[in-house]
């Protein structure tokens, strides 16, 4: 039996104006965890009690689906964890908490209380009225966590005095609440926590102390890959080719979810995992023995910022960083500015949450927002379903911003009852948040808060458009697709441009698909793929593709049978109300059968096409067209024959698909002739908004949300089949491809190695701007011809077991070889040559990247990475980090860094440089053959936070650069050699 999540329910998801909502009196489930305790707890809250708590109920929908421990070994296996629990009551009384006098209690209407808080009315400050609400969540966190060691009061200051301090980029402590993970970056966090426990042995201390403090989700869902499409039998066959692919490694999750307290895996098949946490492990508030607060989450996926959209404050961070997230270091980051983002009006009809979100991101971009929140406000909020919201909050990445928050109102209430959320646990999430000063009541006069910077859209104005054909950022209206295409055509290669000679641009490729005459033209559609978190758990858009599918369907349209057609939901529940709508077999009819749920296309896991259809895209260079409904386009990521890749909607996906080309105009041409012989429009195939809005109602109902958690508990039978040792201490197998004992802390000592320079280091690699986590990291399919591929056939794995890198993530000899194995990179030592490779700059050998690294490393020379602007852009991995530290990489020197890329390469003790304003490797006149000198001090104290440091090159130039450790605490991660020897060193004195 396949098992899969829920989704959103039917009247949430409306526009408020139209909305009706459902009552839902789900009763809670539970399942057992051990808690994260508040830095404080009421004087009531005993050791005992604590004790007692170990197995007691975490607010969620279900209960644990592993095999249930005696009562006995459960006591057994959490005792050193509340051992280290009592010890922090014990040296943390309720007495000694410096804000111990602003906990209060939150009395239930029936008598009783919910619990206590500490409260931020009782400060009685009036800056607070003016915080932007994302603010006030990490003020509360400060006081509350407030211990004047990890967390001090001037903290909650500079916080309370955001206004001021925001400009002047001060450092803040954040504890979130808990850690969000999927499995292709949940395998290499568990890895290093398993590789930690055993640094921690040979240090000679209690390996147990490698255990997570906050409670850990892991969701599969990066898995599945689309190698069956168009068959009913899709779903099946997918899931069967990903346990056989991925046994060892869906395994190990599984011994980390039984070795490691507080992590809970949610198997495969169950949802994504941006989908899964909206609906179902997202508290809003926690009430953890009685103390009240907000939830956060930092996830290793850069799209956790899905869950702004419930209210609650989460965004994607390193896997480094997570893991020490995980053992309890706080965060430290930079007190972020907030752009106030005003929405007024309503979305016209047609218009889709799609073309609302892409262009928000093309706004934020333009107005520039890295480093930020981003707050949502104003009339039009009402106008803007649950799910519309989490759409835009989705794609904050792509927008630049950390978070893209979404205050909690009475939408988000009514999308908590809707989603089984019991009537009690609502009332006390309203309750605490209106005590606090966290809810948003658009019916109360507000105070007027304060922004660092100013936006208004207004919702009327927003057009269909899609985003292309390679950055998530390049809006183009449908009215104006066509010319755009022709333009990409004829400009030089880069972002919006191929350089096709105007001779060629029209020719036709001739080939044979299973027997039928088929032909491919530059801008055909060879994928269409209703995929990613982003949209496909909105009912609007995906009930919408599916009437866009009916009304194709009845006027006699087909998509082309050489077209990779796919759909990949974000939840189980969707495909229950496709059902329950009647429309499923339209899409079916359309070659867009459901293949699995998960990421899929979006994360290019979009499987093989066709032989034919691949050869004639590589024989005659036709730049071939990916649509689909995610929120990365980068190129080569989609996959490494889609050239062109094109965000849109779910019902556009479906629209590009009919039509069979992206070089179109909608309101002009025909999308193809009907069965009476008479040419269809795309007028014609789509469905009002008040269309839309009646197939929700009557389709998406509470029930589905019910049936769905009760069976993700269960999990499924390929998960539940697998054995997994109950060892606390990983047994690492030598021969596994999958699996490896990274060398982090080979010889590591108590003693950290220090700070350090750079000297004559060679460049390997001479970048652009926009190199993203795409380009740095190994991902998608590993080619025949890479590195890591010879590293698995000396191994004995045959080529149509490689799996792709993705899966492979916990094992870093494979991963070594696949950074920056990305066939598209564009290195300036190649001169214009386009591909995995550099020179070796002592020899002048044209090598692999990861050949080259490897003839330096022997050599005992260093390397460094020269870039442009946005060096690694892109989705949050580790390995963008890890890689090049294993390489050999010293430093990077750039225009500028993505925030996360950034604190990942600190996190792996590389050095982050950016060249003055105005300034850059061409500028100064720097080839990348030069040998380069970095001058830092030995000595930790004598470098400062965003100190100025000059690099020296053996051609006699020299330049000044801001080294970006940003932080205090940064600098101290860099004098330990990474963020982990850190926490190992810390951990092993305690």
């Amino acid at each position: 039996m396949y098992i899969a999540t829920a989704s959103y329910s039917a009247s949430a998801l409306l526009r408020a104006s139209r909305a009706r909502f459902f009552s839902s009196s789900t009763s809670t489930l539970s399942r057992t965890f051990l808690p994260s305790p508040p830095r404080a707890l009421p004087r009531s809250f005993t050791a005992q009690r604590l004790l007692s708590y170990s197995a007691a109920t975490r607010w969620s929908h279900g209960v644990h689906w592993r095999a249930p421990y005696t009562l006995r070994s459960q006591i057994r296996a959490i005792a050193p964890v509340v051992e280290r629990v009592q010890r922090r009551i014990a040296t943390m009384a309720p007495e000694s908490h410096p804000f111990k006098e602003h906990l209060t209690s939150l009395p239930k209407p029936g008598g009783g209380e919910y619990g206590k808080f500490y409260s931020l009315t009782s400060l009685k400050d009036p800056r607070i009225d003016r915080l932007p609400y994302s603010i006030r969540i990490l003020l509360e966190s400060a006081i509350r966590n407030c211990d004047n060691f990890q967390v001090k009061k001037e903290d909650v200051e500079k916080i309370l005095d955001w206004e001021i301090t925001a400009p002047k980029q001060v450092e803040i402590p954040f504890k979130p609440a808990r850690v969000l993970l999927q499995d292709f970056t949940g395998v290499p966090a568990v890895v290093d926590l398993a590789v930690m426990r055993d640094a921690m042995n040979n240090l000679g201390s209690d390996s147990n102390k490698i255990n997570p403090l906050v409670p850990v989700d892991l969701v599969v869902d990066h898995s599945v890959q689309v190698d069956v499409a168009r068959s009913e039998n899709a779903v099946q066959a997918n899931m069967e080719l990903e346990f056989s692919r991925n046994q060892e490694r869906f395994a190990f999750l599984k011994w980390g979810s039984t070795a490691f307290q507080n992590m809970l895996v949610v198997p495969p098949g169950s949802g994504i995992v941006h989908q899964v946490n909206l609906e179902y492990l997202g508290r809003v508030v926690f009430n953890t023995n009685g103390l009240l607060y907000p939830d956060s989450v930092v996830g290793t996926d850069s799209h956790t910022t899905m869950i702004d959209g419930l209210g609650v404050a989460g965004w994607g961070v390193g896997g480094i960083e997570a893991e020490a997230t995980m053992l309890g270091q706080p965060m430290s980051m930079v007190l972020p500015g907030v752009v106030g983002f005003k929405l007024s009006g309503k979305l016209n009809n047609g218009v889709t949450a799609t073309d609302l979100v892409l262009t928000v991101t093309q706004m934020l971009r333009k107005h520039g927002v890295v480093g930020k929140f981003v707050e949502f406000y104003g009339g039009g909020m009402g106008e803007l379903s649950l799910a519309d919201r989490a759409t835009i909050a989705n794609m904050s990445p792509e927008y630049g911003a950390t978070m893209g928050f979404f205050p909690v109102d009475h939408v988000t209430l009514q999308y908590l009852k809707l989603t089984g959320r019991t009537d009690e646990t609502v009332e006390m999430i309203e309750g605490y948040l209106r005590a606090n000063k966290l809810f948003v009541d658009y019916n109360e006069p507000e105070s007027e808060r304060v922004y660092s910077s100013y936006l208004e859209l207004d919702l009327s104005q927003v057009e269909p458009c899609i985003s292309g054909p390679k950055r998530p950022h390049d809006r183009v209206t449908l009215k104006d697709m066509k010319a755009d295409w022709h333009a990409c055509l004829d400009n030089k290669v880069g972002f919006k441009g191929f350089a096709i000679p105007k001779e060629v641009q029209d020719k036709e490729v001739k080939f044979s698909f299973h027997g039928q005459p088929a032909e491919l033209k530059h801008g055909s559609v060879v994928i269409a793929a209703i995929t990613s978190c982003t949209n496909t758990s909105n009912p609007s858009v995906m009930l919408g593709a599916a009437l866009v599918a009916k009304k194709a369907c009845d006027l006699g349209l087909r998509v082309k049978p050489w077209v990779k057609t796919s759909l990949a939901p974000g939840s189980g529940v969707v495909t229950k109300y496709l059902l329950q709508s009647g429309l499923q077999k339209y899409l079916n009819e359309q070659g867009f059968n459901i293949v699995g749920y998960g990421c899929t296309t979006c994360i290019g896991n979009s499987g093989d096409l066709d032989e034919s259809v691949a050869s004639a895209i590589a024989e005659n260079d036709i730049v071939a067209a990916a649509v689909l409904s995610g929120n990365r386009n980068f190129e080569g990521r989609v996959h490494p024959l889609t050239r062109a890749n094109y965000l849109a909607s779910p019902p556009l996906v479906v629209a590009y698909a009919l039509a069979g080309t992206v070089d179109i105009d909608f309101d002009k041409e025909p999308i193809g002739t009907g069965k009476d012989g008479k040419s269809v429009y795309f007028r014609d195939i789509w469905p009002s908004s008040e269309e839309i809005a009646q197939v929700v109602q009557s389709s998406v109902l509470p029930e589905m949300f019910r049936s769905t958690y009760e069976s993700i508990t269960k999990g499924n039978p390929m998960w539940n089949q697998l054995s997994v040792p109950e060892t606390k201490l990983y047994s690492w197998d030598p021969n596994s491809t999958y699996i490896h004992e990274p060398p982090y802390f080979k010889g590591m000592t108590m003693d950290p190695p220090g700070a350090h320079g750079v000297k004559d280091a060679y460049c390997l690699l001479n970048f652009g701007d926009s190199i993203t986590t795409d380009h740095i990291s190994p991902a998608g399919s590993i080619h025949k011809d890479s590195p890591a591929a010879k590293y698995l056939l000396e191994r004995g794995v045959d080529r149509k077991d490689f799996n792709s890198y993705g899966s492979r993530r916990g094992n870093d000899e494979v991963m070594a070889r696949g950074t920056f194995a990305n066939i598209r990179l564009v290195n300036k030592l190649l001169n214009g040559e386009v591909g995995p490779k550099t020179i070796h700059v002592p020899s002048g050998e044209k090598l692999s990247v990861f050949d080259a690294a490897m003839k330096y490393k022997s050599a005992g020379q260093d390397t460094i990475v020269l870039a442009g602007a946005e060096y690694g852009s892109g989705s949050s991995r580790d390995w963008a980090a890890k890689g090049p530290m294993l390489l050999g990489v010293k430093a990077v020197i750039s225009k500028s860094f993505e925030r996360i890329h950034r604190s990942n390469l600190v996190g792996m003790g590389i050095i982050p440089l950016c060249f003055k304003a105005g300034e850059d490797a061409d500028t100064l006149g720097l080839t990348g053959h030069e040998r380069y000198t970095i001058d830092l001090p030995s000595n930790i104290s004598e470098i400062k936070p965003g100190q100025d440091v000059t690099v020296t090159t053996d051609s006699g130039k020299s330049f000044v650069c801001t080294v970006r450790f940003d932080t205090e605490v940064e600098l101290a991660y860099f004098n330990h050699g990474g963020i982990l020897p850190y926490v190992i060193r810390n951990l092993s004195k305690q």
